[in-house]
């Protein structure tokens, strides 16, 4: 008998599930706790109820490999992501969950809440950047600065495709849901990566949505869409808050998209 679905709760729109042995818990993005699994072909099927993967504890720990390459910057560390057959690396400021744990956007209105888009073994800075009770619900919620993780894209037809799909629906469901006329689309460019990954990446962003709450701000999205070793269309994403004065910059977005790489067996944790 499988155990009961518990409560949940919500961080900036996006719910973190863990499943650890027999029993499912959800805890909101950058909660100390239990962690996660549930996400399709874009990580949204590992994002279901009764996944049977078990949960870590720790974010050290990605793959079995050990004495790997190492990250590409000195002194960031290495996040790998062995399923979609991706690593990069992140500052050391950045905490990285478990390989298990899987974050998601789901419509507001959809009480399933399923993922509109999920991604997985995340890397968030700032977990507490804020903190509000919007709710009332007694309960107060973290809300991180930013947060960067990796996606199968299932389904998708060209990189540029799966990499504008992504990063609107990382803006439009953390940040301007149900509104969706406060996107700016870029236009997809050509990107190559230190170690030769070659793809596309958009850039979305939102500008002038109503502010929900305590912590509502515009949101941003960075995502590199490229074919892993297997062939098939995977992407990396950066989704952060967006016009505010500690929003992550741009180059530092950029040196974390320049170390995407394929997981090959040895990379292990920097």
């Amino acid at each position: 008998m499988g155990a009961p679905e518990p409560p949940r709760r919500r961080w900036n729109r996006t719910t973190v599930v863990a499943v650890a042995a027999a029993t499912a818990v959800v805890v909101a993005c950058g909660v100390t706790g239990f962690l996660v699994l549930r996400g399709n072909g874009t990580d949204r099927d590992d994002a279901k109820p009764g996944a049977t993967d078990s949960a870590s504890t720790g974010g050290t720990d990605r793959s079995s490999a050990e004495g790997g390459s190492g990250p590409l910057v000195s002194g960031w560390n290495t996040v790998v992501n062995a399923k979609r057959g991706i690593t990069f690396d992140v500052p050391a400021t950045w905490a990285r969950q478990s390989a298990d744990w899987v974050s998601y956007v789901a419509e507001d209105s959809d009480p399933d809440e399923k993922p509109l888009v999920a991604m997985m073994a995340p890397a968030v800075f700032k977990e507490k950047w804020c903190t509000s009770d919007d709710d009332r619900d007694g309960a107060e919620d973290d809300t991180p600065l930013a947060s960067t993780g990796t996606t199968g894209e299932k389904g998708a037809r060209s990189a540029a495709e799966a990499a504008e799909d992504t990063a609107k629906k990382w803006v439009y469901g953390g940040y301007t849901q149900p509104d969706s006329t406060h996107l700016e689309i870029g236009e997809a460019e050509s990107y190559r990566t230190k170690s030769g990954v070659e793809g596309s990446l958009v850039t979305v962003t939102s500008s002038g949505a109503p502010s929900k709450g305590k912590c509502g701000t515009d949101g941003k999205a960075v995502t590199f869409a490229f074919k892993n070793a297997e062939g098939k269309f995977v992407s990396w994403t950066y989704v952060g808050a967006h016009g505010v004065s500690d929003e992550v910059p741009d180059t530092t977005i950029r040196e974390i998209l320049s170390t995407v790489r394929l997981f090959e067996d040895g990379d292990g944790q920097g």
